[in-house]
């Protein structure tokens, strides 16, 4: 890493992401917390949030797949980690042998976990999940009591230890959707069943940000947000972050590569899709669709430049596009601000995503890693990434509640 300025940046707020999860833990004070960092992080940063999460009192954090726990592990963490995304053939064994925490959605993987854990000599910490509407995976309800069993013989053998039993929402970004219900009562049914095969895992989830905000029944023993922890919300439907008291933890900056006087009639960018109006100013942002600026936001994407709200001026190019600066002016190096967390009148990122189509969750996991991250402010006391945060296991819980 250089002193030289950079090009572009992704400032991430670690004080705001902090300060978010400590809000969110207000919504569900019963509840254990589960920072889901998948995805690098939705595009954060796995290794700084993750830190950052544990400083804040996360007792969990969610990966997706069994490399990002893996990683987590390799850096140090030495709490409880789930991770959910496995194909045949995954690294079962370094997983058990990394205690981590593995989401079993089918006996297909309880049948690859079972050698790799008698191989591993150790007891593999399982999670079972059930797909309970959402379609993806999970095991369905007519296969869930044939995996119950064969996960319930496995743990009476002392392979595995089943230490939680989880779901995924469809719908919860819709307050009122007849699914949510739905899903609720299957998630009870599947539950009901696993007790009454002996099992008792110490905790029982379902609830991703929007069930978290608005859905208290849906909070059981453990709550996992992911969006909403980056300050972002899960739909305008649920509500803003600003109504939770949540902030966006992403500002993406660059700075100007190019400021030129332009004629009338200058068409701009591939396609010409934008011919300049009159005579003017052009500015060049060196970013592009490489870095995670969308292609679909050519002609709509806001940026502050100038202390003013400009739009993409024609395509969004590879690594490169144009605001019109009308009668303004500006200098080679000024910032440009794609978007941040609003205080300053800048874009933010679901002002993006409006611009494109999408949700804000794109916007900010997209941005590619030619753009570095650079990390502000701090989570608050610091807390040593190995913290251990080991709870009681096998408490007796209710079928219902």
């Amino acid at each position: 890493m250089t002193d030289s300025p950079l090009r572009a940046r992704a400032e991430i707020d670690l004080t705001a992401y902090g300060a978010n999860i400590r809000a969110l833990r207000g919504i569900a004070p019963r509840a254990q917390f589960m920072a889901v960092v998948k995805g690098d992080a939705y595009g954060h940063g796995m290794l700084p949030c993750a830190r950052a999460a544990r400083a804040a009192g996360a007792e969990w954090i969610g990966a997706a797949t069994p490399q990002e726990a893996l990683h987590l592990r390799a850096a140090g963490d030495r709490g409880r980690i789930l991770c959910w995304l496995w194909t045949p053939g995954g690294p079962w064994r370094e997983a058990v042998e990394a205690d981590l925490d593995l989401t079993v959605s089918g006996l297909w993987a309880l049948r690859e976990l079972l050698p790799a854990a008698r191989a591993a000599g150790r007891t593999a910490r399982v999670q079972l999940k059930v797909d309970t509407g959402l379609g993806r995976n999970g095991c369905l309800a007519a296969d869930w009591p044939g995996l119950v069993a064969a996960a319930r013989a496995a743990e009476a053998e002392g392979v595995i230890d089943v230490t939680g039993v989880w779901s995924h929402f469809a719908c919860a970004d819709e307050p009122g959707h007849p699914s949510v219900r739905s899903q609720l009562d299957a998630f009870h049914d599947a539950l009901a069943v696993a007790e009454r095969a002996g099992l008792r895992p110490e905790v029982r989830h379902m609830a991703n940000s929007p069930a978290m905000l608005t859905l208290p029944d849906a909070h059981f023993d453990l709550v996992r947000p992911g969006i909403a922890s980056y300050g972002l919300s899960p739909s305008p439907e649920v509500g803003t972050s600003a109504d939770f008291g949540l902030r966006p933890v992403m500002a993406f900056k660059a700075s100007l590569a190019q400021v030129k006087e332009a004629p009338a009639g200058l068409g701009i960018s591939y396609g010409h899709h934008y011919v300049t109006p009159g005579r003017t100013t052009l500015a060049l942002v060196p970013v592009g669709y490489a870095d995670g600026v969308p292609r679909h936001a050519s002609g709509t994407g806001p940026v502050l430049v100038a202390g003013k709200w400009r739009t993409v001026a024609g395509r969004v190019a590879m690594d490169q596009f144009v605001v019109d600066l009308g009668g303004d002016t500006a200098a080679v190096g000024d910032e440009a601000v794609l978007f941040g967390a609003g205080d300053h009148g800048e874009p933010t990122a679901e002002d993006w995503a409006r611009a494109a189509g999408t949700i804000g969750y794109e916007i900010v996991t997209r941005i590619g890693p030619r753009v570095p991250r650079v990390y502000v402010g701090g989570a608050g006391d610091a807390t040593p990434m190995d913290t251990d945060t080991d709870t009681d296991r096998h408490r007796a819980w209710p079928s219902h509640g």
